[in-house]
Parts: C-alpha cells; sequence; structure tokens
C-alpha cells in the first residue's frame, strides 16, 4: 500500500513540502552530486512532492546509527526546520535503525531512495499484474522495517490451545501476514510468469520477430513507441511515465511485420526489491529477438545511464549470454543538441553499424532506424535446404514471407527449396515443423 494512502502517522500527503538530501558518499564517479541531485528531485516531483530544499552532503565515514555525523545531522535538521519540510528525502538506501534516528533528529517523516521509487511505481502500476509486483516489492521493502518503535507493535496476543501460552507479539503477528502475503504474491506472480511463457511460445511460432526497447527513465523510448506505431501509450517529460510491457506490430523493410515492445525505464541504483518483482515483466526482453537501447544523448549523464542500463540487462541475463539477442543503440533527442555537438556525435556514429541517431519527438532518423533493425534481424542469415509436403502451403507461403526462396523443386509429393533465413528466423521455422 502506498504510503499516500495510509492514514497511520507514516503517511505523508500529495504536495508535501520535502528537503532532499544527497549523502556524497564518494562511490558514484560516474555522477556528479548536482546530477544525482537533479534526478531525485524528479522523482519526487512525479509523484507531487515539492522540493523546497536541496543539499549534496559529503559523508567521510558512514554512521551505522545516523548514516551522517552527529553535527551534519543537527545542522540538516536545522535547514529541515527553516524550509518547513514535511518530509525528508534521503537519496541513498538507509537502514531501519538510520531511518528511526533521522526522523527523531527532524521531526519529520524520512524516506530513502528506494522507499521514493516503490512510491512512484504504487502509483504508476496500471495493470493487475503491475500492481501485484509493486505490492511484492512494497512487501518485501517494509519487511525489515518493523524494528521501528510503534506501540501498537508492543502488544501481545494470547496464545492458542487449552494451555494459551506466552503468544506473540504484535510485531510478530505483522512479520508473518507480510510473509504469507508475499507468498501469495509470489504464486500469483508465477502464475503470470507461465502465462507469459505461453504467450512467447505462441509468438516463437508466429512469423514476426519481437523487438524490445529498454533505456533508462525518461530517454524518450515511449514517445520513439508512439511514433513507430502510431499508438498512444502515455509519453510524458516524467520519470517512469511506463510501467508495464506494451505491444504494437511495426512494418519493417524486408519484413512483413515486427512486434515492438515498449518497457519499463530503468534507472540508478534501482531497487532489487523491483528488480526481483518485475521480474515476470523484464522477462520480455530476455525473450525478444533484437533488444533497441533508447539512450537520450542531449543528456550530460547519458554515458552512466548507459552502464546502469546495461548492468540490469546483465543481472537478468538479457545481455552478456552466449545466447543473448543482438542490440542496437538509439541515441534520442538530437533535436536538442546544438550543431557542433551533432557533428561530433555524428562521426562517431558513422565509425559504428549499430547506432542510429533520431528525433522521436519529430521523427527525423526514424525511416534510417527502420532499416538498422531490419538488417539487424537479417545478421546471420544462411541458406538452407527444407523438404516440405507438396500440400503444406502455409508453411511454404511462411517461407516465402520471411526468407529469400533461392530455389524450389518437386519430387513426386515432396517439395525441395532452397531458402535463405535469418537465424531467427530459422530457429522460428524449426519451432513451426516440430509441432
Amino acid at each position: 500500500m502506498s504510503l499516500f494512502e495510509r492514514g497511520d502517522d507514516e503517511g505523508f500527503a500529495r504536495g508535501a513540502r520535502a528537503f532532499l538530501i544527497y549523502p556524497d558518499l564518494g562511490s558514484d564517479h560516474a555522477r556528479d552530486a548536482e546530477a544525482r541531485l537533479d534526478e531525485a528531485a524528479g522523482l519526487a516531483e512525479a509523484i507531487g512532492i515539492d522540493v523546497v530544499e536541496r543539499e549534496a552532503v559529503a559523508v567521510r565515514q558512514v554512521r551505522p546509527a545516523s548514516l551522517m555525523g552527529k553535527g551534519q545531522v543537527e545542522r540538516l535538521a536545522a535547514t529541515a526546520r527553516a524550509a518547513e519540510a514535511e518530509l525528508v528525502i534521503i537519496d541513498a538506501a538507509i537502514t531501519p535503525i538510520q531511518q528511526k534516528t533521522l526522523e527523531e533528529e527532524m521531526k519529520a517523516k524520512v524516506i530513502d531512495r528506494t522507499g521514493l521509487i516503490l512510491e512512484i511505481f504504487g502509483e504508476r502500476a496500471a495493470t493487475a499484474e503491475g500492481r501485484l509486483q509493486v505490492e511484492l516489492a512494497h512487501l518485501d521493502y517494509q519487511a525489515g522495517r518493523l524494528v521501528r518503535s510503534w506501540t501498537h507493535l508492543e502488544r501481545q496476543r494470547g496464545g492458542f490451545g487449552f494451555l494459551g501460552g506466552p503468544g506473540e507479539t504484535q510485531i510478530e503477528a505483522d512479520r508473518r501476514m507480510i510473509r504469507d502475503r508475499m507468498a501469495k504474491l509470489r504464486k500469483d506472480l508465477e502464475q503470470v510468469r507461465k502465462t507469459r511463457s505461453l504467450h512467447r511460445a505462441r509468438r516463437q511460432k508466429a512469423p514476426w520477430p519481437v523487438i524490445a526497447l529498454v533505456g533508462y527513465t525518461n530517454a524518450g523510448k515511449s514517445t520513439l513507441f508512439n511514433w513507430m506505431t502510431g499508438s498512444d501509450v502515455m509519453a510524458e517529460d516524467l520519470l517512469f511515465a511506463t510501467l508495464d510491457p506494451t505491444m504494437r506490430e511495426i512494418s519493417l523493410p524486408g519484413l512483413d511485420k515486427a512486434i515492438l515492445s515498449d518497457t519499463v525505464g530503468f534507472v540508478s541504483d534501482l531497487p532489487t526489491q523491483l528488480v526481483a518483482a518485475f521480474r515476470a515483466t523484464l522477462e520480455e526482453v530476455n525473450a525478444a529477438d533484437l533488444i533497441v537501447h533508447v539512450r537520450d544523448i542531449s543528456h550530460s549523464e547519458s554515458e552512466a545511464q548507459k552502464a546502469d542500463v546495461e548492468n540490469v540487462l546483465t543481472e537478468i541475463g538479457a545481455i552478456g549470454e552466449g545466447d543473448s539477442a543482438p542490440m542496437i543503440e538509439v541515441w534520442n533527442k538530437i533535436d536538442r543538441l546544438d550543431e557542433s555537438d551533432r557533428k561530433l556525435l555524428e562521426d562517431m556514429a558513422e565509425d559504428r553499424r549499430d547506432i542510429a541517431m533520431v528525433s522521436a519527438l519529430s521523427g527525423e532518423g526514424v525511416d534510417p532506424l527502420r532499416e538498422l533493425m531490419a538488417a539487424t534481424l537479417d545478421l546471420g542469415s544462411a541458406v538452407h535446404h527444407v523438404d516440405l509436403p507438396l500440400a503444406d502451403g502455409e508453411n511454404l507461403a511462411w517461407l516465402h514471407r520471411n526468407g529469400n526462396v533461392l530455389a524450389q523443386d518437386v519430387d513426386g509429393d515432396t517439395l525441395h527449396i532452397d531458402v535463405k533465413l535469418s537465424q531467427i528466423d530459422w530457429e522460428r521455422f524449426q519451432g513451426r515443423i516440430a509441432v
């Protein structure tokens, strides 16, 4: 359940005044502190939180009880009071003990980066599957935070049976309820995973390759998706505008059609709870025939964002394996570049065959992108000899539609065919005739 929906002292209201703190631990050398503050402020604003004060704090030594030193905490608490902040956002993962200590010192509700991202996902999940995944991630996050000194958790319930017994404390009961609910959610999500597997198996028998759009949140995936498919998927200048995968058919040069899939955007320090909970959704990327990594090439942190996306893709097994799908990059938002930067990037892209430069907003470069997608799907093409029953017109039509039939000859009731197919289409054809 979202903090916005709860009526207890843990909640905070939409429009709450917030003090944003980035504890610079010196570990994220790929980004500067101001960029992290900008991104965290964007996350907060995505769910209607009003960031009235922000500050990066150098943390030389992490304190187990409070994260930062006593003097730093006292100074930040004074800043929070002066800004009349109802909420303090720590742009890092903090422990339950650190959260409790900071709340006592700040006299305000404190949430960390994980809690903030979970709130966004909780608000944006639109489908039943998305809500299941978000609730599982929320419960996993909350399970470790029942150590806080809420008075209702100190009460003790009576035992069961004739002898009674000491019973269980409220905190034990809450933990048991969370465990039971998480077990049910995992069971439901496993059913979702099986259903998705069946859908993917059907698509493997279909004549159309699947292309997955991936990228950092707000890189422009949904805008590009809409331009290429003529759809109206939510595409706003917001972090995590898209959570649930959407699929539409598109046309590509030399192909009858392909399926384009828009997936959830990634972000730096994506909570492990979310990666685990959204595995059913992210498996769509694993099953794709082509991965298209959409990058906001105009962003100052574009290289660091690329590394974050590739780390998650590696974690879920989508890249880095021997049989992983090919991947191309789309350098999006070229309309935001000045002339010199654009020329520099064009020179860099010219030396590579896996990059397309586009503006998803205006459509510039989308046609060359379609050609690159088709060419990449055609990589590894080879000539195969196929024998089909003369009456099997369906598979013969499939080969003509998806390959280049070089020769065919009739011998009695058998049709001998030489056809050039990509590796992806050859595997798909093998799946058709194996049924």
